[in-house]
């Protein structure tokens, strides 16, 4: 039996730490399970790594508690965890932490109570301070017991001030808890209750008990809880009464998918055919193997899809869908439902940690073959993986942009790989470095060059805002063209989307006599002005300011705003057309998965009849009644800093394009611009992802940039700008001379040279070896942790999809 365990913890300290195992844990314990254990004041959940008999130099502390009595990763999962903790220069245990969504089956909590000190202190404390004084409040009822931070919150609702107060003086100490979550403490509507199959008697039951068990048995079968209140009086509390006798039986019900659109079921055309075949012969002989699904918006990908799961489904394997954003998961997801039935599970951010668990739970025992989610989705315990689809690989939501900084398809490469899987990755505009890969030959190239049922794409055209001032002499939001086309579609009982990739209603608020513009507090980036919530926000940490009647800097009453945001646009459209129906989809106007639904539901049951939104709006979603897509500006983020300004905003136009003419009716897009001669603008108006391809792939071959090098990003960054400039001057003389096989650029201010109160310092490095990319990486990290920089000082993008 061990005597020890290697434990990894999510602090962001690169290493593990061993715990001594009490007797009682020796022959339980197994490699990839959870355990609770003691570090420095605090106790936290860990996973183990590694059980053995090798005592380490210095004296150790006991574990506290085995969480799993089987692993909840197996050895698969681990080494996919330490693949990703070594590409992109993470600390292990923050990546395990991110691939187990399994938090609501702990239940974390604090015991105060007074320390020896504090016991003294308190007779005189309480005789100098007023009976209703919350540190007398607080005082009095722990000398009475230790109480949870929750009751005395609850009894005391000013109490975290007068807490804090008395931790300082160290006169009361806190102590956390942590145990495994009661199961039948759920919400009563996430409950479902019927009569055991063998309920035992009891003689003594309360009425309400008498009441319930006697409507089950009249009513055989599941009831959701809460509906049961509503027939049964005190049914909530009698039927958890019940189970714990085990007379009912309680079971978590996940909420149903949204009614997405469910296609009906046809025959593929034989560009999908062919497609099918290439990725069925890879599926049935159970080799690795990368496609690359290249269709015009339209040409019937998910069917491919669709056709790919159920080849594997028949070999008895399991199968693992990826899409970019929460709202496309419904969408997609009936689609499934409809196929695949109670096989399908959901994974994405958007579900309570309860739902993500006991979806995770389902995934474990192999109740689902087939799971949809986002990107933390790769990790989904899937047993016997034989298939990976990555819809909309392109897609930067598959980048995490906070430690681990990982590629959602990158890491679904290498999980495929491990598992003898076949990966589809699906787009209608490639990223280039997969596109490059299918000409190199590491990736098959499939192409999808038509629409299905013959459908045309839609026809685009260029609208030179330029010109348009200088006939109309306004500077107006919308062109006479696109107001005509959204009249017309108003006329026929057609529906618009209206993109523009920026949220608020002004970009900025300036003073027309001194130009000072109002910036954030924390970051170095101007406010954006919010009409609906009369305030001006930051959009990158939250902070929040009213409108300022005059400007803070000259205070003269001369303010005014500048700049356009889709909150403009939806009260722009209405006043051009009072009676439509406009809905608007955005950050501020959806805060979870609701929201999304009930806003794409409703447009596509034909509720509203224009869609205003942000890029949100622009990939994925399949409404057939859509005729018109207008873009207000293709212009915005073709200026960024950043050398994938061009193919971003090509894939962004030429995605929302493609939501136009899905039906019967032949779609039109109108794209507003001032750059109609940009060849990202003119390339994605003309359709033609060959011919940007080709030329973006030649301006990154002079440059360097991916796919022709390896890249990283390394930031450093501190609260003090003298302390942020003398980290990376300290970093700057070890890059240099820069290793061979390398190019270093910086250090220099970020784009954004503060951001949520840091001041940042960015180093680019260029490799054209990945291993002597990485030997570089580690050896920065060596040289932070030698120098004892903060956890957080230095921050490494491997790479990275943005330069901001």
């Amino acid at each position: 039996m061990p005597l020890y365990c290697d434990v990894s913890l999510p602090v962001p300290l690169d290493q593990p730490f061993t715990y001594a195992l009490p007797e009682t844990l020796r022959h339980r314990v197994k490699e990839g399970s959870r355990l609770w254990v003691p570090f420095g004041p605090r106790k936290m959940t860990g996973v183990i790594l590694r059980c053995h008999d090798e005592p380490p130099p210095m004296e150790t502390r006991e574990a506290l508690k085995l969480i799993d009595s089987e692993p909840v990763l197996d050895g698969d999962l681990l080494a996919l965890g330490r693949w990703i903790a070594a590409y992109y220069c993470a600390p292990l245990g923050e990546v395990l932490r991110g691939m187990l969504p399994l938090a609501a089956e702990i239940r974390h909590g604090r015991i105060w109570s007074l320390t020896d000190s504090g016991r003294d202190a308190a007779r005189q404390l309480l005789f100098d301070t007023a009976p209703d004084d919350p540190v007398s409040q607080v005082l009095r009822m722990l000398e009475k017991r230790p109480l949870s931070a929750a009751y005395v919150a609850k009894r005391l609702p000013l109490a975290e001030k007068a807490l804090r107060s008395l931790e300082r003086r160290g006169f009361i100490v806190a102590e956390q808890v942590e145990g495994s979550r009661d199961p039948l403490r759920a919400p009563a509507g996430r409950l479902r209750v019927e009569l055991a199959e063998a309920p035992p008697e009891v003689s003594r039951l309360g009425k309400a008990e008498r009441e319930l068990r006697a409507f089950l048995e009249l009513h055989p079968g599941s009831h959701n809880l809460k509906d049961l209140e509503e027939m049964v009086a005190g049914a909530v509390a009698a039927a958890r009464s019940l189970a714990r006798r085990s007379i009912v039986s309680l079971k978590t019900e996940m909420a149903p998918p949204a009614a997405g659109p469910v296609r009906t079921r046809h025959d593929l055309n034989p560009a999908q055919q062919a497609a099918f075949e290439a990725i069925r012969e890879a599926i049935v002989a159970r080799r690795f193997q990368t496609f690359l699904l290249y269709g015009v918006t339209g040409s019937g990908k998910t069917e491919v899809y669709l056709n790919a799961i159920e080849t594997v489904l028949r070999d008895g394997r399991s199968a693992l869908l990826l899409v970019p954003e929460i709202a496309l998961t419904p969408a997609v997801a009936g689609q499934f439902f409809s196929r695949f039935g109670d096989r399908v599970a959901i994974l994405h951010s958007a579900f309570t940690d309860v739902e993500r668990s006991g979806q995770w739970r389902r995934i474990q025992s192999g109740a689902a073959s087939v799971v949809v989610g986002t990107r933390s989705g790769v990790f989904a315990p899937v047993r016997n993986l034989g298939l990976i689809v990555v819809d909309e690989e392109h897609d930067g939501s598959y980048k995490q942009e906070e430690t681990p900084r990982y590629n959602g398809r990158d890491v679904a490469l290498v999980r495929a790989q491990a598992a003898g899987a076949c990966v589809v990755l699906g787009s209608a505009t490639p990223s280039l470095e997969s596109r490059y890969n299918a000409e190199r030959g590491k990736y098959t190239l499939l192409e999808l060059p038509e629409r299905i049922e013959a459908r045309p794409l839609p026809a685009v055209t260029l609208i030179d805002m330029r010109q348009e001032f200088l006939e109309t002499r306004k500077q107006n939001v919308f062109s006479r063209k696109l107001l005509e086309a959204i009249a017309q579609r108003l006329a026929n009982g057609e529906q618009t989307i209206v993109l523009l990739n920026r949220r608020g209603f002004s970009s900025f608020v300036a003073c027309r006599a001194c130009g000072e513009r109002v910036g954030c507090m924390n970051c170095s980036l101007t406010l954006t002005y919010h009409k609906r919530d009369r305030r001006l926000l930051c959009h990158y940490c939250g902070y929040a300011e009213k409108v300022p009647s005059c400007c803070p800097k000259c205070s003269s009453e001369h303010v005014y705003f500048l700049g356009l945001g889709s909150e403009r646009v939806e009260e722009e459209l209405h006043q051009y057309y009072p009676t439509a129906r406009i809905a608007r989809l955005d950050r501020d106007t959806v805060s979870g998965k609701k929201h999304y639904e009930t806003i794409l539901q409703a447009f596509r049951e034909g509720h509203y009849d224009l869609l205003v939104g942000t890029q949100m709006i622009a990939k994925g979603h399949d409404i057939p009644n859509v005729t018109l897509v207008g873009v207000v500006s293709a212009d915005i983020g073709l200026g960024m800093p950043d050398f994938r300004a061009a193919e971003r905003s090509f894939q962004l136009l030429t995605q929302v394009a493609g939501r136009a003419g899905r039906g019967n009716v032949p779609g039109i897009v109108l794209i507003q611009t001032i750059n109609p001669d940009h060849y990202a603008v003119r390339l994605a108006a003309a359709q033609d992802y060959a011919a940007f391809y080709a030329k973006e792939l030649h301006f990154r071959r002079m440059m360097l940039y991916p796919p022709f090098s390896a890249m990283a990003n390394v930031l450093v960054r501190s609260e003090k700008q003298e302390a942020a400039m003398r980290m990376s001057a300290d970093l700057g003389l070890l890059l240099n001379p820069p290793p061979e096989k390398l190019r270093i650029m910086g250090p220099a201010e970020a784009p954004v040279p503060r951001l949520k109160n840091e001041y940042r310092y960015q180093f680019l490095i260029k490799a054209s070896s990945r291993k002597a990319l990485n030997e570089l990486l580690q050896r920065i990290r060596a040289f932070a942790q030698e120098r004892k920089w903060g956890a957080t000082a230095l921050v490494i993008d491997v790479d990275p999809l943005t330069l901001m």
